[in-house]
């Protein structure tokens, strides 16, 4: 049984930092994870991923502010938000797929998603 647990969501002001964590099991080091995040009346997109040879990929929104990054035994997903906006304000998701293509992935090509973690900033 795959389990996909985000923890490490909450409130802060402009310019502050968070640290998601995901949780992963019951899936294999071959999988791809990624972070996606939904503000309301949004899309859910992608957010950055990391693949099972530890490439990353970064959203533009978020590149040189957001660093994804994995344990080293790849049980733990992680996201590293600094500099944070208002516009980062969202619902984060953990979230798992194989096969997967180079690049950020779409939703729809998603297999497995945590129940998501708040990020709310205030300006």
């Amino acid at each position: 049984q795959v389990q996909l647990v985000e923890s490490g969501g909450g409130s802060v002001q402009a310019g502050g930092s968070l640290r998601l964590s995901c949780t992963t099991s019951g899936i294999t080091p071959r999988y791809l994870v990624a972070w996606f995040r939904q503000a309301p009346g949004k899309e859910r997109e992608g957010v950055a991923a990391i693949d099972s040879y530890r490439d990353t990929v970064y959203d533009d929104s978020v590149k040189g502010r957001f660093t994804i990054s994995q344990d080293n035994d790849k049980r733990t997903l992680y996201l590293q938000m600094n500099d944070l906006r208002a516009e980062d304000s969202a619902m984060y998701y953990c979230a798992a797929e194989r096969p997967y293509q180079k690049g950020l992935p779409r939703s729809t090509t998603i297999d497995y998603w945590g129940q998501g973690t708040q990020v709310t900033v205030s300006s």
